[in-house]
């Protein structure tokens, strides 16, 4: 059946904006006549297409995006109309970059446009974000539906942030003992090696080598820079292609150990975000289409949209998801089991919160075995270097003997 956008008067005069069902637009208008409603405007609904253009993509602050869905569910709560809402917040957010979106957001509602219309024209909000809100227009339920997703976004950044913070010392220590490795073979080693070059001593084997590679990478500095911060910049502009990104997903599978707490995190962040669309009314069907959108992993959306390609086709979740080849069995099973008990939101949010707090019990126990890694190859690489400098010095303190 037709699906029209309504905006009406309610009996308290407030401003209000669903989808309906009707089988013309004519019988919209009766239907709310004989409910007492004054109509304001009646338009076919338009299909949203929740793809984005990536050269118009742009970047959005999840932290801040996340305070300004808090005011206005607030706002919203306490019976304010969405139009009100959206006025009040457009002249008050700090974000300089949110602010003005969210102007064009008020303006276009003011015109007549659905308010999951108005975010999806912008080109920046989550495909989620956009679905939750054409999901609450629908249903009637605009708040409880963005109460579920203002959740979901809150356990998401909460569980990015401690896995970033848990990098953020390994990532330091990495960093200092490259720029060690640099200043010793650069600086301390060709300085040994005038040193050296006055005497007619025969050098032990392993000096020789560690000055050899001291005076090239001297002689080198300078073009060896350039040319890492070249593969960087290619690295960085590679990785943005499909191409790229599904090579690195690949080699991120096949990576031991880290690579299975990667497939967990990606598997947490889609159960939970599945079950945050499932919970708002959005069918499955739909829901994995939104959230093959909403992943960043290519290769994780690709087995989503066979995936989805199979449970249009009538096979369970679980079996469609089975016959990627790419979840773990476990998740597997406890979808299975929410399917046969008709509580499958539930069980995805019991798939997300097992699978992050193992991916936070194994990135602990893999930086515990790092981190001593690091020290121990700091420790032999410097007493390599400090032996290999100094051991013609013994040499020819014994031959003065």
């Amino acid at each position: 059946m037709p699906q029209y956008a309504l905006k009406y008067a309610d009996a308290r005069g407030e401003i209000r904006q669903e989808v309906v069902e009707a089988s013309s637009e004519q019988e919209v208008r009766d239907r709310m006549a004989q409910q007492g409603f004054l109509v304001y405007s009646v338009r076919p609904r338009v299909g949203i297409s929740l793809a984005q253009p990536a050269g118009k993509r742009r970047k959005l602050d999840l932290e801040k995006f996340l305070i300004f869905n808090q005011q206005f569910i607030t706002l919203f709560r306490a019976g304010l109309p969405i139009l009100k809402c959206l006025d009040l917040l457009a002249d008050r957010l700090t974000d300089s970059r949110l602010s003005p979106v969210i102007s064009e957001i008020r303006d276009d509602v003011k015109k007549g446009s659905l308010l999951s219309e108005a975010f999806q024209r912008q080109q920046m909000f989550p495909p989620i974000y956009v679905t939750s809100i054409m999901a609450g227009e629908r249903s009637g339920a605009l708040g409880e539906v963005l109460e579920r997703y203002l959740a979901y976004q809150r356990l998401a950044l909460a569980v990015r942030k401690k896995i970033l913070l848990s990098l953020i010392y390994p990532s330091v220590l990495v960093v200092l003992v490259i720029g060690l490795i640099v200043f010793l073979v650069t600086f301390v080693v060709p300085r040994f090696a005038e040193l050296y070059s006055t005497t007619n001593a025969e050098l032990p084997a392993p000096t020789r080598i560690l000055i050899s590679v001291g005076l090239a990478a001297e002689q080198f500095i300078v073009i060896g820079a350039i040319a890492l911060v070249a593969a960087i910049l290619g690295a960085r502009y590679w990785l943005r292609t499909d191409a790229g990104r599904a090579m690195a997903d690949r080699i991120k599978v096949r990576t031991p150990v880290l690579g299975e707490i990667w497939l967990k995190y990606q598997v947490a962040q889609l159960a939970r975000l599945l079950a945050t669309l499932l919970s708002g009314g959005i069918p499955l069907v739909q829901g994995m289409e939104t959230a093959s959108q909403s992943v960043n992993s290519p290769l994780l959306r690709s087995a989503l949209a066979e995936a989805q390609k199979r449970v249009r086709e009538g096979q369970s979740l679980s079996g469609a998801l089975a016959s990627t080849g790419l979840f773990p069995a476990l998740a597997i099973d406890m979808i299975e089991v929410g399917e046969s008990t008709g509580a499958l939101p539930q069980m995805l949010n019991s798939v997300a919160e097992f699978y992050e707090d193992d991916v936070n019990t194994r990135m602990q126990a893999a930086l515990s075995l790092i981190e001593p890694a690091i020290m121990i190859f700091m420790g032999l690489f410097v007493a390599f270097v400090l032996v290999s400098l100094y051991l013609p010095i013994f040499s020819l303190a014994d031959a003065m003997k």
